[in-house]
């Protein structure tokens, strides 16, 4: 007898199962994984096989941020439309053949465009997966979801930062930079693949009644400031935040010349960032205080304006690991409040992942954009770079101010 399409849930509906919620968290992990040996160690790829400097890399930056800012913003939209595991099954797929094509050429521009289409398949990836954690889940579980959900992948970015240069150095750059990665992305697709037919045979889900305010904090319902507004503000400061982001992932062989550290000793070193970042996920997610409170996400920035001019600038050892360990909790907070209020405020969890993730690649162009101009005009300044950004950061912290006290919350 055949099977009444009608009867199977909508394509898009997320994983209320706690029994298969762990494998959402696998895929997850897996994801994470894959992407960070692959992108983050891209740069030095880049200097030793086509002899990329600073500016090179910067530009190269830029490039994957612009095409990941489109490919995220549709990517949410294709998620929505098509199912969150649709659309994992296709990035994961995509970025497996660009990984794969990758090690069969050793020609410059092949590689570029195969990187760009390895980044359209990893934000058909994030969006439908911030999704498939948040959809269906009641507001008083949402927070503890995405808790955790930050805390894996940041978990698994910085133990893939840490392992990608031992691993290179012990393998070499075809398997560390393209076979492991595909081989933890065939993975996932299986994993994927089986989750969809396991989503597929679930019950219905009652849908949870709407509130006025969706978040589930009290002290939310106290603050002046409209949860609407927050949205807003976090999606300002984010891309502000990963405008800073990408232009120390591109700038790390950089360092690393600087300092004369091998990519090895490198990812030891500038992994502390990540792993500070995760243990802040943590705390944030244990502690909901920070919810809707604009304080935390203006002192965050402050600090993280700080600490990235002082990891660029500063050629000292010891203001390196310092710094790393300020920026780690700053970006944290900020990434966080992005993602929680875009789950929190919008109903189209696919859409609104593909908005968050959008702005992040919106900040990963323009700030390596904008320092590869500065070292453009002032090649003799190897720090002018750094300073742009910087320059580029501050106005953003009176744009935040100007946000938050310009929409006053409506009365209720």
């Amino acid at each position: 007898m055949e099977k009444d399409l009608s009867l199977l849930p909508p394509v898009h509906r997320g994983v209320t199962s706690r029994n298969l919620k762990g494998v959402c968290f696998a895929l997850e992990a897996l994801n994470g994984l894959a992407t960070v040996y692959f992108f983050y160690y891209l740069y030095f790829y880049t200097e030793k096989q086509f002899h990329f400097h600073a500016l090179q890399n910067l530009l190269l930056a830029a490039l994957v941020g612009f095409v990941s800012s489109v490919g995220a913003f549709y990517g949410g939209r294709f998620a929505q439309k098509f199912g969150y595991l649709t659309s994992i099954r296709c990035g994961v797929a995509v970025m497996i053949v660009a990984f794969m094509g990758c090690s069969l050429t050793s020609s410059l521009w092949p590689t570029i465009a195969l990187t760009m289409v390895g980044s359209i398949g990893m934000y058909l990836t994030w969006p439908a997966m911030e999704a498939l954690v948040s959809e269906g889940e009641p507001p008083a579980r949402l927070h503890g979801l995405l808790g955790f959900y930050n805390f894996v992948w940041a978990g698994v970015a910085g133990i893939a930062y840490f392992t990608g240069g031992a691993m290179q150095q012990k393998w070499g750059w075809p398997i560390s930079l393209f076979y492991v990665p595909s081989g933890l992305l065939l993975l996932e697709f299986g994993l994927a693949t089986w989750l969809q037919e396991k989503v597929r045979q679930l019950p219905a889900v009652t849908e949870h009644a709407a509130a006025p305010l969706l978040h589930s904090v009290k002290e939310g319902y106290r603050s002046p400031v409209a949860p609407a507004t927050f949205l807003k503000l976090a999606l300002v400061a984010n891309p502000m935040a990963y405008l800073a982001l990408n232009t120390i992932i591109s700038s790390v062989p950089s360092l690393a010349l600087r300092f004369g550290l091998s990519p090895k000793l490198a990812g030891f070193v500038c992994s502390i960032w990540l792993f500070a970042r995760a243990g802040a996920f943590v705390a944030l997610w244990l502690w909901p205080g920070w919810h809707y409170r604009f304080r935390f996400l203006a002192a965050a920035y402050v600090v993280l304006v700080v600490s990235f001019g002082a990891m660029l600038l500063v050629p000292h050892l010891w203001v390196l690991v310092l710094s790393q360990i300020l920026l780690g909790p700053a970006v944290g907070l900020i990434y966080y409040s992005s993602l929680f209020y875009s789950m929190d405020v919008g109903d189209t969890k696919g859409e609104h992942g593909g908005i968050h993730e959008a702005v992040i690649g919106v900040g990963n162009c323009v700030g390596p954009a904008v320092a590869a101009a500065a070292l453009e005009f002032f090649p003799g300044r190897p720090g002018s770079g750094a300073w742009a950004v910087c320059l580029l950061l501050a106005p953003g912290l009176v744009v935040l101010y100007w946000m938050r006290y310009r929409e006053t919350r409506p009365s209720i």
